[in-house]
């Protein structure tokens, strides 16, 4: 089942990358373009492995490292409460 975003956060892109405001808390997140473009992905349906493998591959980067950065976004996401499946 793919990621959705809380129902109190709202996103919006910025040059740099993606905004995350929890309107019920106030409290505000930035992701960088990298950031952002895994969680576009992740709110798409596609699997962690995938996207570490499309990360790695566009930043030229070792597959392990890119698994490991994306878990950790994902992680960080979920315990800030602002994705849920």
């Amino acid at each position: 089942m793919p990621l959705r975003l809380h129902p109190d956060v709202v996103a919006t892109d910025t040059d740099d990358g993606t905004v995350l405001l929890n309107e019920r808390t106030g409290r505000y997140w930035q992701l960088n373009s990298t950031g952002a473009q895994v969680l576009r992905q992740l709110l798409d349906g596609h699997e962690a492995t995938r996207i570490a493998a499309d990360v790695a591959d566009r930043h030229r980067i070792d597959h392990h490292r890119a698994e490991l950065d994306v878990t950790a976004i994902i992680g960080r996401l979920h315990a800030a409460q602002l994705v849920r499946t």
